[in-house]
């Protein structure tokens, strides 16, 4: 049986009328697009030109580039929000998805201005939204094998999968996507803090603190030109921007690990010093210094871990206790 959404995925790839409701009004939903830009003049045009077919607004924030950027996507139709200087892709995620917001949107679609990202596909991203089935949809370019991923890139997706699902307690199988779709209320509680290419590894860790529901679809991602920067250099950028998430939200993790580590290759330290007065009943004075050094720093990281994580949990508490207390209010 057809559902109501099935005939307006077919409307929307055919051209045809939208299904209407039974008081004849129509039921298409407003559907919001927000591309974060840099420099793409000589893509955006028909990025915005391509989304237009499927979105009831698209927002494209110009975040501070040299070029034409701007000027094209509002000649194109977009609505342009601009960034005086550049500010990072997490910083133009921030002013795109709050000011989708302001447009009372049924769905709102994130997808890149370089190209990559197939417009076409908008349609498998927001049924689970529509449907109840997740709050937020992330497309993979891993699902279905018909993306030309470079051997590198893969290999680095594949570094960044493993620290974003194992530290931020969620899975996906393509945690840099930036074709994504997101219902009102889960950008109304992502309150991302990260300014870079890390941001969409910053949705985890916020996904899995709120309790949203993530679900993955199959895309399509076409690698048409170089990277703007080396990837070696892209990839220490994400890394840097992992590092610092596990650290904000996972702090016991980010230093109890190490300490831990550190602490352990102390005290094997000090058995040899041990081992070795033992042996000859000398001290060796070398391996004492660095057995305590050791000893302290993995016995101070530990309890730093533990002190920030009672922090972060008693903030998150008050946190949590003041909206619960503003609702009551309401």
């Amino acid at each position: 049986m057809e559902t109501g959404f099935d005939q307006f995925g077919a409307a929307m790839n055919h051209g045809d009328a939208l299904p209407s409701t039974p008081d004849g009004v129509q039921a298409r939903p407003n559907i919001v697009c927000v591309i974060p830009t840099f420099n793409e003049a000589r893509f955006i045009g028909s990025v915005v030109v391509q989304t237009r077919r499927f979105a009831d607004t698209v927002i494209v924030v110009d975040d501070g580039s040299t070029d034409a950027t701007g000027v094209i996507a509002e000649a194109a139709g977009a609505v342009v929000v601009r960034h005086e200087r550049n500010r990072g892709k997490g910083a133009s995620l921030r002013t795109g998805l709050q000011q989708a917001l302001s447009y009372d949107p049924s769905v709102i679609i994130t997808l890149d201005g370089d190209g990559q990202h197939v417009p076409d596909e908008i349609h498998r991203l927001i049924r689970p939204i529509l449907d109840d089935d997740a709050d937020i949809v992330v497309g993979s370019r891993y699902l279905d094998g018909k993306s030309a991923v470079p051997r590198q890139r893969i290999w680095g997706h594949r570094v960044f999968n493993l620290v974003t699902n194992g530290a931020s307690g969620t899975a996906l199988t393509d945690s840099q996507s930036g074709f994504r779709a997101f219902s009102p209320a889960s950008v109304n509680l992502l309150a991302l803090r990260s300014a870079g290419f890390s941001v969409e590894s910053e949705m985890q860790f916020l996904a899995n603190q709120h309790d949203l529901r993530l679900a993955e679809v199959p895309i399509t991602v076409l690698y048409r030109d170089p990277p703007k920067r080396p990837l070696w250099a892209h990839g220490m950028m994400v890394l840097h921007g992992l590092l610092v998430l596990i650290g904000q939200y996972r702090p016991l993790l980010f230093f109890g690990v190490p300490g831990m580590v550190v602490l352990m290759l102390g005290l094997i330290s000090g058995v040899v010093v041990i081992d070795i007065y033992r042996r000859i009943t000398m001290l060796a004075v070398g391996y004492a210094l660095v057995a305590v050094t050791l000893i302290m720093l993995g016995s101070l990281s530990i309890f730093a871990g533990i002190i920030l994580h009672s922090v972060r949990g008693l903030l998150l508490q008050l946190v949590g206790n003041g909206a619960g207390k503003d609702d009551s209010d309401a």
